[in-house]
């Protein structure tokens, strides 16, 4: 077997991998778009849901995934940029930094109904918290964490060592380094990572399920201690009443809504990225 027929078969498996993996993404975005459309008009989008989500629309249901993943998103995001400059301009011991690795990339890899079982006997069953939206926020908090560290720590190694040199050398001290240096030069990076956490979190339904979410009956909060309809929650009460035609029609409507909403947060992450990368060129 020779080297130039292993190069060409191994090209053309990768094309094959890629074009299977596009086509399935193809034809799961084909269906729920198909099927999601004819649901989608400004009452649907605008009103809120009855009879268990089968009828009305699902305003309350945008209302409270936006709503829930912005805390998240405020809560996670100074605490992600704090862990990636420590990490990475004040932790210096080789074994301490191995095991800030081992402990970022094992929270990203724990499965996320552990999150909601955690934050259910934490929050709810030890504190006495009750179902809150405000704690859902905490517990997508913890899990958008790892991922907007890692790109911002990222984003912070891949600046040249040149400017901290001549940064010192014009007389800033280390924190000045970081906060007029630093910092401007990796945000773009922190919040490519931001939204991609984002992207996920608002398609969670396992860690907010028992501690956040109610399915039905809930107007919008008034307070922290209050319940919220998220869209995954609505989706998944949807889906229990597949027999019925019209919860099946909002089921789709709701799933084409949701992608959307990933679609927005993961392209605008793509679009800060590109322009990053652009400006690095130049």
């Amino acid at each position: 077997m020779t080297r130039e027929f292993k190069n060409t078969f191994f090209k053309a498996f990768c094309w094959f991998a890629v074009s299977a993996c596009f086509g399935m993404l193809i034809f799961l975005f084909g269906i729920i778009f198909l099927n999601g459309i004819p649901a989608i008009n400004l009452d649907f989008i605008t009103s809120r849901s009855f009879n268990f989500g089968a009828e009305g629309g699902i305003l309350y249901q945008i209302v409270g995934s936006v709503l829930i993943v912005i805390v998240a998103a405020i809560l996670s995001f100074p605490l992600a940029i704090g862990t990636a400059i420590f990490k990475s301009e004040y932790l210096k011991s080789r074994k301490w930094k191995k095991l800030s690795d081992v402990l970022i990339f094992g929270i990203n890899g724990i499965p996320s109904v552990v999150f909601g079982i955690f934050g259910l006997i934490l929050f709810v069953n030890i504190l006495g918290f009750g179902i809150s939206w405000f704690v859902g926020s905490i517990i997508l908090s913890v899990m958008m964490l790892p991922t907007i560290t890692l790109t911002t720590f990222q984003s912070i190694n891949s600046i040249p060592v040149l400017y901290r040199e001549s940064s010192l050398a014009l007389g800033l001290n280390k924190w000045q380094t970081i906060t007029k240096v630093l910092l401007p030069q990796s945000f773009s990076g922190a919040i490519t990572g931001l939204f991609i956490a984002l992207a996920r979190a608002i398609g969670e339904t396992a860690p907010i399920m028992f501690i956040a979410t109610a399915f039905s009956g809930v107007d919008l909060p008034s307070g922290i201690r209050e319940p919220v309809s998220t869209l995954p929650t609505h989706i998944l009460a949807l889906a229990q009443q597949a027999t019925n035609t019209d919860a099946l029609q909002n089921a789709w409507g709701a799933s084409f809504v949701l992608i959307l909403l990933v679609m927005l947060f993961s392209t605008t992450a793509l679009v800060i990225r590109k322009r990053k990368l652009s400006h690095i060129q130049l």
